[in-house]
């Protein structure tokens, strides 16, 4: 097939590898300098929805799949759609399960998916109802989109109070805290579950384990994350199945019920508590990043034949195949990240950070300038490892990390090290 994917981020360059090595005739727009080496980079921006469109139209391709999620919530698969293009990604309505904090929590709400307390918020009245119902530890989101930062944990009511009236009332994530969802913190160890849906089934992929904090030990700031783990050897058989039993199940049931037509990736964040019972955070309507990676590395079915067969409304039958291995992403981050990010710092080390077969560096924010490769964004690489457990993963994705510098860089060395065998 002749397949298009939308973005440049790592979580693209992922998906290009992954259908290039299946076989497929890939282009990105806008694409990347890593992308560049295995599929055709168009001229574009994701912002410009028509472009898109036009472009699409003009390589005259099989399938299109959309990365990042903000197209997704402007419309970009409708249009797509609407001009007789096979899309993989949800329409705007139903990207809304991302695109809007207030408007997820009201959808679990209304199909009884659990999910924790909440209270809708626009100011400072409301904030000091939702600090008071909810105690001290609680969780201050912004409703819209904020790039994976609008985020903010809290443990006390203080925390929380000053975190809520920041988005709102100084404008800390701009249009998307102008209104803000404070909830219940649930307690417990992070599980990230994604699964192509074709709007009336889906299908699992393997799990991954998520590290938003910027340092070791889960310190610091989130961020949009810091390292994948494939799969967590805790995340037995029996609560991915109490996870579709619980969460996707009646998520699908309710997109039906709702006249809501996904074709894409439902990716739940899933809490679970120390009981072993799994608790929806919130849903993103495309592939996370870095979960990708680490997942795309160990797939061994053909991923093609599984995006365009969810775009067309029926998803092949049976299972995806998966490699027995881990793997496991180490993120290196430039200088100033997750607050800023430094640009045009030369790279060095990736052709030889790449010489075990076992391993590839994911181009998340890269350029070519006047020092050859340099870094362009906050998250800049994800080095990312096979090994026969998640240690050994972990052990050759560092070693391979060993090999590439540039000033500042930042990455967590405690990926993989979870209690992880």
């Amino acid at each position: 097939m002749k397949i298009l994917v939308i973005g440049g981020g790592g979580r693209e360059h992922a998906l290009c590898w992954r259908l290039s090595r299946d076989g497929h005739t890939v282009s990105a727009l806008p694409g990347s300098v890593g992308i560049s080496s295995i599929a055709q980079c168009l001229p574009g921006s994701v912002d410009d929805l028509d472009g898109i469109v036009k472009s699409a139209q003009a390589s005259e391709v099989d399938l299109v799949v959309v990365g990042p999620e903000v197209p997704l919530v402007e419309g970009l698969a409708d249009q797509l759609r609407k001009a007789g293009i096979s899309t993989f990604g949800p329409g705007a309505e139903a990207a809304q399960l991302e695109g809007s904090k207030s408007y997820s929590k009201r959808f679990f709400a209304r199909h009884g998916i659990r999910s924790a307390r909440f209270f809708e918020c626009t100011n400072r009245a409301d904030v000091d109802s939702a600090v008071s119902a909810l105690g001290e530890r609680m969780v201050v989101k912004a409703d819209g989109l904020a790039a994976g930062k609008g985020v903010v944990v809290c443990s006390t009511s203080e925390q929380a109070r000053s975190a809520a009236i920041e988005m709102l009332e100084e404008g800390r994530f701009g249009e998307a805290g102008q209104t803000v969802v404070i909830e219940q913190r649930l307690e417990g160890r992070e599980l990230s579950v994604m699964a192509l849906c074709d709007g009336k089934r889906y299908e699992v992929l393997a799990q991954a384990e998520d590290h938003k904090a910027i340092y070791d030990g889960d310190a610091g700031p989130n961020t949009g994350g810091m390292g994948t783990v494939s799969p967590p050897s805790w995340a037995s058989d029996a609560l991915i199945t109490s996870v579709c039993r619980e969460i996707l199940d009646p998520t699908v049931a309710g997109l039906i019920a709702e006249g809501l037509d996904f074709r894409g990736v439902l990716y739940a964040g899933i809490m679970v508590d120390a009981e072993g019972q799994p608790w929806l955070l919130e849903y993103n309507v495309r592939f996370g990043d870095p979960e990708t990676q680490p997942v795309l590395m160990r797939m061994k079915s053909d991923l093609g034949d599984w995006l365009a067969g969810a775009a067309r409304g029926t998803l092949p039958e049976g299972s995806i195949d998966w490699d027995a291995r881990a793997a496991v992403c180490v993120v290196l981050a430039s200088a100033g990240y997750p607050l800023t990010s430094s640009k045009g710092d030369p790279i060095t080390g990736v052709a030889e950070a790449e010489a075990d077969e076992g391993t590839v560096v994911f181009h998340a924010g890269t350029a070519m300038g006047p020092h050859g490769l340099e870094t362009a964004g906050g998250r800049v690489l994800g080095v990312t490892s096979l090994g026969e457990n998640a240690r050994a993963a972990a052990a050759s994705a560092y070693e391979a990390v060993g090999h590439i510098t540039f000033p500042g860089m930042q990455f967590r060395r405690d990926i993989g090290s979870r209690g992880e065998s």
